[in-house]
This record gives C-alpha cells, structure tokens and sequence, in this order.
C-alpha cells in the first residue's frame, strides 16, 4: 500500500465511526428503530459486554461460560483479563441488577485484590470495549451540541469569546458532560417517549433517562426560551430545539468523553476531582447576569468526563476521601458545581483497590453502630480478583509478561493447551558487548514457573488424601486427573470450595523479573559445541524463583519459608514430563499404529458383547484370541503366558478387558448416543488404557525394544552402538516433533539419562 492507500483507509474508518449531525425530531425516530443507542449509562454498559458473546472455559476445575468481552477482543488481546471468569461474571450479574432497577441503584461496584491480579487491566479493557462498541451501530453514543449566536442582536451568548459573526460551524457547542439528547425534553414528555419506547423493546432491562440538562445546556436552554418568549413564539420547545439551534451528534466513548478515570497521582480538592472547577477568568469574559455561569467551569472532573457510560475511581486507598463524597451520586444521581448549581449525572461508578482500602474501611469497625465509614461499606459492592489459580492461564499469561504474546488462547480440548503449555519460548537479546543472540527457553520451562506460582497459592488444607498441589493445580486445569489407566473428574474429589485458593502466592511480576533477568545471565559454557549459553532449562528457572525470594521485599519471612518448600514437587513434576518426552522420541517409531489398536479393540468389543466382527471381505468372524493375547503381553506390556490358558484369558485377563476396555466404550456410548456408534468408530484416546499405548512409553519398553541400549553412556556414545544410533534418532526427534532445538533437546536427554542411570539395572 501507498500512503495515499494509508490515507485513504483512515478516511474510510472515520466515516464508518461519526455520523453527521441530526435533528432532535430525527434522532427520536432513530431510537424507536434502535433502541440500544438511547440506553442508560449502566444499560448500555451492559449491552457492550454481552454484544461480544460469550466462550466455554475451565478454571478450578469447573466449566464456566466467559464473556468474550473481557478477552479484550478489540485490541487483538493486549488488556485481556485472564480467569477470574466467576468474579467477572457476578460482576456483570449485579450490572444487569442495577441496569434495570433491581434494589442496587446505590451501589457503587468495588474491584479489590492483591498486585498484579488484573485490576489495572480491567481499567483498560473496559475502556478499550466501550470505545470500539461505541462505533459500531448498535452502540453509537449520543449527546447534544448548542448554537445560540445571534449576531442580530450583539448577544454573545455561547461564543467562548468567538466572533458572533465568524462560520456557523464554529458557534456549535457540544455538552461538555455528553448530556443525554432525551434531556433535552420536559420530564412529562420523556416519561411518555420512554413508556412508548419500552413498550417496543423486547428486553428485560427498560430504558431509564431520568437525568436533566446539565448546567451548561440548561444555559443555553434558558438563553432560548428566554429570547423565543420575549418574541411570543406560539410553539416554543420547537423554536428552542429548531435545529438552527440544537441538534443530536454522536461521539465516540472514551476517556473524557463517556469515562471518567481519576488516577492515583491525580490531585486538587474534592470537588475538582469529582466535577471540575470554576475558571474566574472566564467569568469575566462571559454575561453571568451577576452570578456565576456555567459556561466558565472546567467540567473535568472525573464524573463530568464519565458522565453517560463509566466512571472509575483507579488505586481507591489514595482516594479514600473522596468516596465518601460519591456516597450519594448513584441513588440521586446528582452532584454540585457549586452551592446554588446542581448537575444530574448518569454514571456507572466502579473503583478499584489493592487489600489496604479494605482496611481503611475497617479502622473503626469495633465501633460496631457508631462506625463513621459504615454507610459507605454499605454501598459499595465487592468483587474480589485472586491470582490465577489454572496451569494454563499462568502460562499464558507469563508468556504475555515476557514475551508480549497477547493473543487468547483457545482450544477445542485440553490437549492442544498442553502443547501450548510446554512450548518453548524463543527471544533476541543485547548483551553488555553489544552484540545480539537468541537465548531459548527450553520446553518446560515456562510450564515450571508457572506451576510453581500456582503451587504456592494454592489452599493445602483439607487436601483430599493421597494428592498433593501439584495434583491439586492438575485438576484445577483440566478438570480431571489421569492416574494411570484411571480417570478421576474434579467431583471425586473433595475440595473445600471456601478455601484460600488465589488469595497468595508469587505474583507474576515477580515470575516475569526472574526469568527476565535469567535472559541477561550467561549460561555455563562447558558444552559450548552445543552454543548451551543460550539455554534455559526448567531447572534454572525453579532454582532462581526459589533462591531469589530471599532478597525480594513483596515477600514476608513466613511466605518465603512456605513457598521455597513447595518447590520440590514441582521440580519431580517437570523432570516426569521431560523424561516422558525423551521416552517418547526414543520409542517414536516403534509406536502401535492405530490400525493395530483398533483391531484389538473390535475384537475384545465382540468378545464381551457377541456383537458380530467382519473381516476386510465383510465376512462375519469370530474375535481372535491370539490376537487379543498378543496385544495385550507385546503392546500393553500388562501381562505375561501364565495370565492365560493357551489363548483364552483368565480372570484377571477377562476383568481388565471388562473394566478397562469395554467400560470406557461403554461411557463412549453414552457421551454419543445421539450418533451412530460402533466399536469401528469411537475415538481410541477416549479409552485411557488405550490412549496410554497410542501415546506413551515406558523404561521397560526401552529395555524390551534396544536390548544394548545402555543410559549410563548417553553423554558420549561409543560409535557404532545402539546406545549412539538412539540418541542420534532421539535428539532428531526432539527437534522435529517435540520443538526442541539441538541444545535443549542435548541438555534435556542428558539430564534425564543422568537421573535413569542410577536405576537402570
């Protein structure tokens, strides 16, 4: 593309965003054909949310329904908001509630939780959503804009100083606090126009418009009926809505202009900080009729930019004097410019905490009736955000920290987030020489940090018996926990839903500094053929989290000790997945092709139910004894000659294939008993027993398939052994299949042969 192209397409986007000025009269037709367009500040909060639909996601364990809305859809995931789908979902609950009238008009909503859990990113998200829903159709925002220049009479009225004579265009005044165009009606009329409009819609949430003309269109308002009346206009709301005068414009949502967001560092006394300040100069400038015109304030407080859709209160504690003061703004929906100047105000009104706000509130709670912040706590409504308490979320989110990958993950099933859980993560550096080189996180090693701060905010106690956190983390995830042959789902085990789980733990900040100055370390160089500098393993990255919160202050003494213990099962976990990936690419050509499995599976199907088996001819024959016998002793490896009375199987034989095979097609059946089912047909990682041949490996394997394989030469092969001929084919593999590069695929191997050795006899 051209500049010229560049150019070309910004225009297009612009028109496809604003609109051109319309009529008051026309903007009413326009509702009454979209009714979403007129919504109340809370309403259409609402709308914006649910407009982006929804996905299935697992977090604790338990299928939940996600609102696409706080993935950050817009802005390609950059301020995605990861987990804490529950808290989000009971904060869109209460939004519904107070959208349409139910008992929580007064609430202001309160997003509290320890650092670096996703508030800041809910500011952004918020603001990111509402500002691409206000382009689109269904969610264009409106206000009014006034012209009351009479150049006829000398009256200078709106003209900010302007020459009354200059263009048209430049004596349009837009609301300064996006006043809703149904204001502009007398009360009588609007209630009837709404009455009318909610009759139409076909929505639980009606559309509630309550709020007058703010100050400055009240000005120019009764500037209007003033001079119309003076000429005895026979219909006056007409003249003083005449288009020549006021007309609807639309405006895209965004900070100061829909959102108001007051900021930590932001500064000035109560009332500059809700609703802006008087200009004094200006008031000089301007005919005030001796008393203080609207026209001269500032309206740049946080609920004169907020006015219309959002208004958010961001690090709360360091407003903590302020809230007191919005005590009152939901249930009245008013504030004051000044003694004798009220402003409505419709304002969805959220604020965000770390923990200390919460004990602020509480200082004079043993003061029991007599606390002075006790209407306040009444009306604030918590939403509590923990730390990620899910495998994958924490990875992906780890990945964002490090590596800026913002995209959402989403997968038809949880194997496809395992791969994306070990992936290796790959960057270019600059080092104190100046030169740039590629350092590589091996596979795991993103997975074992990850896994780790999981592990550490983790609630232990009433741990069901015989699991431990790394157990616990598993199910959270997937849902399920695979032991063997044996599937368990989460409602087997017993959790106590009201533990601590994401209450603590290690903050991803301090998971992404870690591994980030690990990136800036120079590697041993004791291989350096194998350019192993450039590696980080899994190990390095435990042992550097654990080490290093001895000299992290966001640490408490009782925190590092709790934490640093939990760091063994973790590194056993890791060491499992990589010695199950140098196994796999060990035995990745001798593998049972799926053909041969499912054969195995006809036939032990025929076996148990006499359901008829057909060879390649279609002829109908009887299930293969020797076939299913040496399946089970050669590719399952479960059972030896004695288990079986020459090809027929004895009881422990007959019970595996009946509790093992035949119950999981069984369930097979039920899961898809709408479709057509066959043994020919099922999904052979349905069955666990089968899955595990199809796509995992033993030592025993090993053993059984290289009889002169030997682990405890591994680092340097004899040429010409078979122990040399598998690590070659081994590390060809890693790399190919299991996106390992040579380093990390050479360094992964070893360590695992190193820890095999000791055992291999």
């Amino acid at each position: 593309m051209t500049g010229h192209d560049y150019v070309t397409e910004a225009d297009r986007e612009l028109e496809e965003t604003y609109e051109e000025p319309m009529s008051l009269a026309a903007y009413v037709d326009r509702i009454f054909e979209n009714p979403t367009i007129a919504s109340h500040a809370s309403k259409y909060l609402l709308e914006a949310i649910e407009a982006a639909g929804t996905r299935t996601v697992v977090e604790e364990g338990e299928e939940k329904e996600r609102y696409r809305f706080f993935d950050d859809p817009h802005n390609d995931g950059e301020h995605a908001i990861l987990g804490n789908t529950e808290v989000l979902n009971g904060f869109v609950d209460d939004l519904r509630s107070i959208a349409a009238g139910r008992g929580k008009d007064e609430k202001i909503i309160w997003f509290e939780g320890p650092t670096a859990t996703g508030k800041s990113e809910l500011k952004r998200c918020l603001v990111n959503g509402l500002r691409e829903y206000s382009k689109t159709p269904d969610g264009r925002r409106y206000t009014v804009e006034w012209n009351v220049t009479t150049a006829e009479t000398g009256d200078r009225g709106l003209s900010y100083g302007v020459d009354p004579t200059a263009g048209d265009d430049q004596n349009w005044y837009e609301s300064p606090v996006q006043v809703h165009p149904l204001s502009v009606f007398p009360e009588q009329v609007r209630s009837q126009l709404l009455a009318d409009l909610n009759a139409e819609l076909d929505d639980h949430v009606p559309v509630r418009i309550d709020t007058e003309l703010d100050p400055f269109s009240r000005e120019a308002y009764e500037f209007l009926e003033e001079r119309y009346r003076r000429e005895g206009s026979d219909d006056l709301f007409s003249a003083i809505a005449d288009d020549e005068h006021l007309r609807v414009k639309n405006y895209v949502v965004d900070h100061g202009q829909g959102v108001g967001v007051l900021h930590s560092e932001d500064e000035g006394r109560p009332k500059e900080r809700l609703v802006g300040s008087w200009m004094h100069g200006m008031l000089q400038e301007l005919d005030s009729r001796g008393r203080k015109n609207p026209q001269a304030f500032s309206y740049d407080g946080v609920l004169s930019q907020g006015n219309g859709v959002l208004t958010i209160v961001e690090d709360a504690a360091q407003h903590a004097d302020l809230l007191q003061k919005l005590l009152n703004v939901p249930d009245e929906q008013s504030v004051k410019l000044d003694k004798g100047i009220g402003m409505d105000v419709d304002t969805q009104l959220l604020i965000i905490s770390n923990p200390d706000l919460e004990a602020q509130l509480n200082q004079h709670a043993d003061r029991n009736g007599m606390d002075p912040l006790k209407a306040l706590k009444r009306r604030l409504d918590k939403h509590r955000f923990g730390y990620l308490t899910n495998l994958s979320l924490e990875t992906e989110l780890i990945r964002r920290e490090l590596a800026n990958e913002t995209e959402i993950w989403e997968a038809e099933s949880y194997d496809e987030l395992e791969a994306r859980i070990r992936e290796p993560v790959t960057t270019t550096i600059k080092g104190q020489d100046g030169d740039t080189r590629t350092r590589e996180f091996a596979p795991h090693a993103i997975e074992a940090a990850a896994l780790y701060a999981v592990v550490t905010r983790l609630d232990e106690e009433n741990l069901p018996n015989g699991l431990d956190l790394v157990d616990k983390a598993l199910i959270y995830d997937q849902g399920f926990l695979q032991e063997g042959d044996t599937r368990r789902e989460k409602d087997e085990f017993d959790f106590d839903d009201d533990g601590n789980d994401g209450d603590h733990g290690i903050p991803v900040t301090y998971t992404r500094d870690t591994l980030a100055e690990l990136l800036q370390t120079e590697r041993d160089r004791h291989h350096p053929e194998l350019d192993v500098e450039n590696v980080v393993m899994p190990r390095d990255v435990l042992n550097s989290m654990a080490e290093g919160m001895a000299n992290a202050p966001v640490f408490s003494t009782g925190e590092r000790s709790e934490f640093e213990n939990r760091v063994v099962p973790v590194k056993n976990y890791v060491f499992d997945q990589q010695e199950s990936d140098v196994i796999e690419a060990i035995m990745h050509e001798k593998r049972v092709d799926e053909e041969t499995v499912a054969e195995y599976v006809e036939h032990v199907y025929a076996w148990e139910t006499d359901e008829p088996l057909y060879n390649d001819r279609g002829e109908e024959v009887e299930p293969d004894p020797l076939k299913m016998k040496l399946f089970e002793i050669e590719h399952l490896g479960r059972f030896s000659e004695d288990e079986y009375q020459g090809n027929l199987p004895r009881e422990s034989v007959r019970n595996f294939r009946r509790e093992k095979v035949i119950t999981s097609l069984n369930r097979h059946a039920w899961e898809h008993r709408d479709e057509d089912f066959s043994a020919a047909n099922v999904d052979l990682t349905a069955i666990p027993v089968i899955k595990s041949v199809l796509e995992s490996h033993d030592w025993d394997d090993v053993s059984r398939t290289f009889e002169d394989f030997d682990p405890r030469q591994w680092d340097d092969p004899p040429s010409g052994t078979e122990t040399a001929a598998v690590k070659e084919s081994t590390i060809e593999t890693m790399v190919a299949e299991f996106d390992y590069s040579a380093a990390s695929a050479e360094l992964t191997s070893r360590h695992v042969m190193g820890q095999v050795s000791y055992r291999w006899d």
